[in-house]
């Protein structure tokens, strides 16, 4: 009688080792596979910083911007950066997702930009990043163009 319950004893102790064994092992594969979906995600786009056109026709005129705190302010640069003009201020929704390309709607910051001579009366303007490309459209004198900006 002995004999049985050691035996039975045993098999159970085996069972209960090999049987630990095998989950932890499977634990050990499950959390292995979760580390490099860990390192594969991505923070989202930062556009935040300053911003220079890179297709101006002039040397000492031309744009630029800076994003921050949820705000995107443009100027025009004249007199090789002596002189600033508020073209745009407006809304920067940053975004939340890692992404190569991104494009949101600004709403304008009329409280700045009512009394800037130079600066555009459009109530929204459309920003596009693509290719560390950021883009838009600006209008002065009846004359339109897209402003390409590179990050500074």
């Amino acid at each position: 009688m002995k004999k049985m319950l050691m035996v039975a004893l045993c098999g159970t102790l085996a069972l209960f080792l090999f049987g630990c064994g095998g989950g932890a092992s499977g634990g050990s594969d499950g959390s292995t596979s979760d580390a490099p979906q860990q390192e594969e995600q991505k923070k989202p786009l930062d556009l935040s910083g300053e911003w220079k056109q890179v297709n101006s026709k002039s040397e000492d005129s031309y744009q630029e911007a800076t994003i921050q705190d949820n705000v995107i302010e443009i100027n025009w640069v004249s007199d090789g950066g002596d002189t600033k003009s508020l073209y745009w201020s407006g809304t920067y929704e940053a975004p939340t997702e890692a992404t190569e390309s991104y494009t949101w709607d600004s709403v304008n910051d009329t409280s700045k930009t009512a009394n800037a001579l130079l600066a555009s009366g459009d109530e929204t303007k459309t920003f596009t990043y693509e290719n560390g490309i950021l883009s838009y459209e600006a209008s002065a004198l009846g004359t339109t163009t897209t402003v390409k900006m590179e990050r500074q």
